[in-house]
């Protein structure tokens, strides 16, 4: 076990507007965590609320960088992906979680979709129906409600609705549902139990115990929060953290993001301010 834990994170890499690996590596590295990238694109800015972006597809170089790194010996603690370019970096990166996986080694998916009911610009059917044969080789999958639908074959509608109306018990049903009969955990992410709350609903393959973690809902549209989400979540859990506690400090991190945001009154497709509260999360990693 190596003292700082290493991580390799395939995302994409966009130039402007946080997200995707402009957040994971800055969050990973202040929670002590050696963020490895593996890009599955290179884009000039990313694909929410811009028009014209430049869209450079990796997927040829993946499995060149994968095979140098395994020639090295090089050994990862997890495995976090994200954005996928295209229906075949499926394959590629089901070969590289194959070709790096140990006992000990974490694969946490988020499987990066969509959000409010529609697919991204970029999401094909064919990548879409490839991230839910991607995450079953998941330990942890990181949905939010609209990838949730799309994992479970459910009307996004009728999912959202049911969430609506019966609030934490839709969301729990959901969840373990998520898990495969238990085999992985899930975090689905955007889970408000009551009005004015967010957070996530957590099942927990370890445990087999279902809990919510809540924090306030900042009544503001925002883009990349999934992503600072997911990249703290991870750096949380191969520094030991339950799924839970990983899950409630991520959702805290992304409240105080919000904030901060909302407060500036920043356009939208900025991304959240994260940059100069990686201290909060640096201080908490300290305390370890």
């Amino acid at each position: 076990m190596l003292l700082t834990p290493r991580v390799a994170a395939v995302h994409d890499l966009s130039g402007f507007g946080r997200c995707s690996l402009t957040v994971a590596i800055p969050i990973l590295s202040a929670m002590g965590v050696q963020c490895c990238p593996l890009p599955t694109a290179f884009l000039s800015t990313h694909t929410g609320g811009f028009q014209g972006f430049t869209f450079l597809d990796m997927t040829e170089e993946m499995p060149r960088v994968s095979a140098h790194w395994k020639g090295l010996g090089i050994r990862f603690q997890a495995v976090y992906s994200g954005f996928l370019g295209s229906a075949r970096q499926i394959g590629v990166v089901s070969d590289f979680i194959r070709d790096f996986r140990t006992p000990e080694t974490l694969i946490v998916v988020d499987p990066v979709m969509g959000d409010d009911g529609r697919a991204y610009q970029t999401c094909t059917p064919d990548l879409c129906a490839g991230m839910a044969q991607l995450a079953e080789e998941a330990d942890v999958i990181t949905p939010n409600l609209t990838e949730a639908a799309f994992l479970l074959g459910q009307s996004y509608k009728d999912l959202a609705k049911d969430c609506a109306h019966e609030g934490g018990t839709a969301l729990r049903r959901a969840a373990e549902a998520l898990s495969l009969g238990g085999r992985r955990s899930v975090v689905l992410t955007g889970a408000s139990l009551e009005p004015g709350k967010t957070g996530a609903m957590c099942f927990d393959a370890k445990t087999g115990r279902t809990e919510a973690v809540q924090t306030d809902f900042i009544v503001h549209p925002l883009h990349g929060t999934g992503d600072v989400f997911s990249s703290v979540l991870t750096g949380a859990l191969v520094r030991g953290a339950a799924l839970t506690e990983a899950a409630a400090q991520a959702a805290e991190f992304v409240r105080a993001c919000a904030v901060r945001t909302v407060k500036q009154d920043l356009p939208l497709r900025d991304g959240v301010d994260f940059e100069p509260l990686l201290h909060l999360l640096w201080e908490e990693t300290r305390q370890d």
